[in-house]
């Protein structure tokens, strides 16, 4: 299939080989972060020098020729991304698409942990909703997980942002004999204020020091769970992403699954991911990857040669992702941690 369609409007779209229009991108605006979570990080990383990092204009730049060929979404990840210097003047460039009409969301994931200070300026710049990653309520298993983080600034951030108006999906990884007692807390937790949950499996990305399988709880165990509980009912919604929802009746909140091991969500695939370098990753659980940086910068004045790279990146769009994570036959990993492309 041509990887070239046009909307009704005229406007160009992005087709890949399995039919699936390509509307939404994530771009990993930096691979630092202030925490180092155990299923996200090794301890000891080693982070990109400075010249191998896309400044925020290439950054921009990139963001505005996804926009031009069919992109709707846009989501920043970072690692951290509300760490990267400048990170709000970012916003505000791809914000202007918002304001003409080419964009219809414009959003991000945090750990939350510098919220407290940005979270007007995100809603100055147009931002709406966003994820925080919130593995725990316990400041121990907090600074645990995170392996130095305290939860306390992280609540704080949540806060702010509710009442600076944002709409906040809380973003939980499943964590076998870690946070297996928390489910039902951190439900009622976020949804005694309005916010909605979404729970993920663990995924096979990067060397982080143990074994996958210590980690990996399939989420149809939490769902068992969570029924003894609650009454839950699968609901047709989407907010352009993977998870499957289901409304809890007690408390009239959603909670969301993700899961890429035991029920994978390829056939509906409709994104790619951008790094902080440029890589463009068609599939979050493939190595395939088309280096963009070389172009840009070999073409600062010329987007042709960009649209063309971006084209033959969605042409090799795979159907679906290899992820396995068991015992008996080893993981398979990537290489790549998590902090690259922002899950």
């Amino acid at each position: 299939m041509n990887v070239i369609d046009q909307t009704a409007t005229g406007r160009e779209t992005l087709v890949d080989p399995f039919g699936r229009t390509i509307r939404y991108l994530r771009v990993s605006v930096t691979d630092r972060c202030d925490f180092r979570c155990h299923y996200c990080m090794s301890e000891d990383m080693t982070f990109l020098p400075k010249r191998d990092v896309l400044s925020l204009e290439e950054l921009s730049r990139l963001c505005r020729i996804f926009v031009g060929l069919g992109t709707r979404k846009i989501r920043l990840t970072g690692g951290e991304p509300l760490v990267r210097k400048g990170i709000t003047n970012l916003i505000a460039d791809i914000g202007q698409h918002l304001s003409t009409g080419e964009l219809d969301e414009l959003t991000l994931t945090t750990n939350g942990s510098q919220l407290a200070a940005k979270a007007r300026e995100l809603v100055d710049h147009g931002i709406r909703r966003i994820n925080v990653s919130l593995d725990t309520l316990d400041p121990d298993k907090f600074r645990a997980i995170t392996r130095w983080g305290e939860i306390g600034p992280v609540l704080a951030g949540i806060d702010a942002a509710l009442a600076a108006g944002l709409k906040i999906k809380i973003n939980t990884v499943a964590v076998k004999d870690f946070n297996e007692d928390e489910y039902e807390r951190l439900v009622a937790f976020a949804h005694e204020r309005g916010m909605e949950m979404t729970l993920i499996e663990t995924m096979p990305l990067g060397e982080i020091g143990g074994e996958r399988a210590d980690q990996y709880l399939p989420l149809s165990a939490v769902r068992e769970r969570l029924e003894r509980r609650w009454t839950l009912t699968d609901v047709d919604r989407t907010t352009g992403g993977p998870a499957r929802y289901v409304r809890v009746e007690e408390t009239g909140g959603l909670v969301g699954f993700i899961t890429p091991m035991t029920h994978n969500f390829c056939e509906s695939c409709n994104r790619v991911r951008l790094t902080c370098t440029g890589t463009l990753y068609m599939c979050l659980g493939q190595d395939d990857s088309v280096d963009l940086r070389s172009v840009l910068r070999a073409s600062p004045d010329d987007d042709a040669p960009l649209i063309e790279a971006v084209r033959g990146a969605v042409a090799r769009k795979p159907k679906g992702h290899d992820f396995v994570i068991d015992r008996a036959i080893g993981d398979s990993v990537l290489r790549r941690h998590m902090n690259t492309t922002g899950g």
